[in-house]
């Protein structure tokens, strides 16, 4: 077997109800959280479908991220480890099993595309910390640029276009603390998201997802008036997170006259929590709500253009 491998790194998440409270300490970095709040993202687990029994084929996020880690093996015909910040399986854990593999460098790449502190910088400080000096690796930051990312995420909304023609877009990413974005303007860009400018010292979290969500629109065609951007997701433990939320972007929608919205999260790679639960649930409710139909792009899951995305990127 070669000693040349590939590691991807991702979130995580808990595979049955009893562990949240666990989980939630990996989040946190050992800080315990209120029981509300451990009782509430239970309940939102246990709507799509997490128990206090095990999932036998394992929650959406890790059995899709295993999955894609698979057809990424067979595009490249070289070994790929998965390794999750918070949950099973751990770097630390993975890291362990490559060097015990015979593994002398790896590739890395964070399957958050957009850069920030609080995702891909985590993942990173959390690699050195298991890595030592087990072997070494080259550590890909950040791929939000990548043309077949946009490809993949334009194939899946072009038929949700068609359904639906004439409806607004509105792409999303998950928010990050506002603590997180060091530096940056206060004035208000296109399409509801700031612009931070190009010379910004800070995280550059808020331009890489308006990229992303820019080339894709490009790719479709698109016009500005037909699309916009918010933050999804943001914490429910207290402190600022950044914004807009899609909560007073659908208000704003509903108050110009739209009765119906497409939403196309460009920030994950398949199903999770914050797609099945917070789109699918939580905004379909508030769209209802406000007389307005709501539209979800397909994830990317097993999308053949985003392994080859991944593919092109660790090349």
């Amino acid at each position: 077997m070669s000693g040349i491998a590939i590691l991807l790194l991702a979130h995580g998440t808990p595979n049955r109800l009893s562990e949240m409270s666990d989980y939630l300490r990996h989040v946190t970095a050992g800080r315990p959280m209120p029981p509300h709040i451990i009782a509430e993202l239970q309940h939102r687990y246990a709507e799509i479908g997490l128990k206090e029994e095990p999932l036998t084929d394992g929650p959406p996020l890790t059995r899709w991220t295993l999955r894609q880690a698979e057809l990424l093996e067979k595009e490249l015909g070289t070994r790929v480890y998965v390794g999750m910040r918070n949950w099973h399986p751990f770097i630390a854990d993975t890291v362990a099993r490559m060097r015990a593999d015979g593994i002398t460098h790896a590739r890395v790449l964070c399957l958050a595309p957009q850069n920030s502190r609080t995702s891909t910088g985590l993942y990173r400080r959390a690699l050195e910390a298991a890595v030592g000096g087990a072997f070494t690796y080259d550590f890909m930051p950040g791929w939000a640029d990548e043309p077949l990312l946009a490809q993949a995420f334009a194939e899946r909304l072009q038929p949700v276009l068609t359904q639906a023609p004439g409806t607004p877009i509105l792409f999303t990413a998950h928010s990050v603390p506002c603590r997180t974005i060091l530096s940056a303007s206060l004035d208000a860009g296109a399409h509801g998201i700031q612009d931070y400018g190009s010379s910004i010292e800070g995280d550059r979290y808020p331009i890489e997802c308006k990229q992303t969500a820019e080339a894709v629109a490009k790719l479709l065609e698109l016009k500005n008036r037909d699309w916009f951007f918010a933050f999804q997701s943001q914490g429910i433990a207290g402190a600022p997170w950044i914004g807009p939320t899609v909560e007073d972007a659908l208000k704003a929608l509903a108050e110009e006259g739209h009765k119906s919205v497409i939403i196309q999260p460009i920030g994950f790679l398949c199903d999770h929590v914050e797609i099945l639960y917070d789109i699918d649930i939580n905004f379909r409710g508030v769209a209802n709500s406000l007389g307005m139909k709501l539209y979800r792009a397909e994830s990317l899951n097993d999308s053949p253009t985003l392994i080859r995305a991944l593919a092109h990127v660790l090349a």
